[in-house]
């Protein structure tokens, strides 16, 4: 899995664990609705690192907290 998926499905992993939907993600992370659906639907690619503090801020989570998943274990790069 690369890390673009990675992170995808991470943000897919706490949004299901909160109950809340993307484009509640995004407007909680003060983020435009089309900045992170454009990433979600992999019409953009490798987020910003203060997109992921954002999205972190409507998990009420760190960064490390984010990255700190099994999902991260076999990430390899392109």
């Amino acid at each position: 899995m690369t890390l673009e998926e990675a992170i995808r499905n991470r943000i897919i992993e706490l949004a299901k664990e909160r109950n809340i939907t993307i484009n509640m993600v995004s407007t909680l992370a003060g983020l435009t609705h089309t900045t992170l659906l454009s990433f979600m639907n992999n019409e953009t690619h490798n987020p910003r690192i203060s997109t992921l503090l954002h999205v972190c801020e409507a998990f009420d989570i760190e960064l490390k907290e984010f990255f700190n998943s099994p999902i991260f274990k076999n990430v390899i790069d392109e």
